[in-house]
């Protein structure tokens, strides 16, 4: 098979299970590491553990295989990819960052041309590149920028950033100019965007190039204010609660319930796992929903979906109590 790119910490693997005494083990893998299962589980088995790997989706720290674990009488949970986010445990976790081996170097360079315009840059990056931000920061302290990382102590590690919670980029949004995301794909830069209406470049060290996410950030707000517009003829919403284990805000979902109720419009709380179009079809007397679990899915899956699922902050738009220019000021996923 050909070799990762991601550090997966064999050793360590095998060192957690045996000082731990685990006798039975769940590995949880994020999508882009799931075919490293079956290579990873023959070699936790060395230490002499029965071993099974989750083959369900798995889209964060927040997605815990708590209760998978605690059906299949797992005594260890073994979590790639992403860094602790919850505190309710119910199963013993280890959580391997699975660091990225590539040189970020270049990316960033290459990002310099595409900064010009600002001088104070703020730095984020995921749990895989948290260790090359040192020499990210040197880079652009050499091209004579302003460089600060946010510490905002909600995540693990400085500069840190995931998919729902972006504040180590929010804490500096009124030090910096623009924002600098080291590490691959949209979906974290734009969630950045999003969250602090800060211009975003991404230096991608697995393309080896930098790019800029502004016109698709302009196009998600486009949709968003249309799902709001669509939204405002319904009668009839379904307040998604999440069941997983960090997507549960129950508390927020019943003070929704209770804000679109106050304006005339029938509410129905729905207790969901996956949220997806298929899943919300089976209620077709629903006009529209507000999703109070992963409010990424509200705004990277709205395509997919044939009503509008707006986020909390968006439904304080449609009922008046927040204004949409605002929102975009603060950040779609400002508080």
């Amino acid at each position: 098979m050909e070799a990762t790119i991601f550090d997966l910490e064999e050793k360590r693997l095998n060192e957690e299970i045996s000082k731990r005494g685990a006798k039975r083990v769940l590995i949880q893998l994020p999508e882009g590491l799931k075919r490293e299962g079956p290579r990873l589980a023959s070699v936790a088995e060395k230490a002499g553990a029965l071993v099974m790997v989750s083959a369900d989706p798995c889209y964060g720290a927040c997605d815990l295989a708590n209760l998978d674990a605690k059906s299949l009488d797992a005594d260890l949970i073994i979590h790639y990819g992403h860094s602790k986010m919850i505190e309710q445990e119910r199963v013993p976790t280890v959580y391997i960052d699975a660091k990225a081996k590539v040189s970020v170097k270049g990316a960033v360079k290459k990002s310099i041309s595409l900064l010009k315009r600002w001088n104070k840059i703020g730095l984020i990056t995921t749990v895989q590149h948290v260790h090359a931000l040192n020499e990210a920061r040197g880079l652009l302290l050499e091209a004579g920028k302003t460089v600060v990382v946010g510490d905002a102590g909600c995540l693990k590690h400085p500069g840190q950033v995931i998919g729902c919670d972006y504040s180590n980029a929010k804490s500096i949004s009124k030090e910096i100019e623009a924002l600098l995301f080291v590490g691959g794909g949209r979906f974290h830069a734009l969630g950045a965007m999003l969250a602090t209406a800060k211009p975003t470049i991404i230096a991608d060290p697995f393309e080896k190039r930098a790019y800029s996410i502004e016109k698709e950030a302009q196009r998600i707000l486009r949709q968003r204010w249309a799902s709001i517009c669509e939204a405002e003829k319904a009668e009839s919403f379904g307040v998604l609660v999440g069941l997983k284990t960090g997507q549960k805000r129950l508390e927020e979902a019943l003070k929704i319930k209770e804000k679109l109720e106050k304006s005339g419009r029938k509410a129905t709380l729905l207790a969901v796992r996956e949220i997806t179009p298929e899943v919300l079809m089976q209620f077709p007397g629903i006009n529209a929903f507000v999703n109070t679990a992963c409010p990424r899915v509200s705004l990277d899956e709205a395509s997919k979906f044939l009503k509008p699922v707006l986020t909390s902050n968006e439904t304080l738009v449609l009922l008046g109590e927040m204004d949409w220019e605002e929102l975009c000021r603060k950040g779609l996923f400002g508080s």
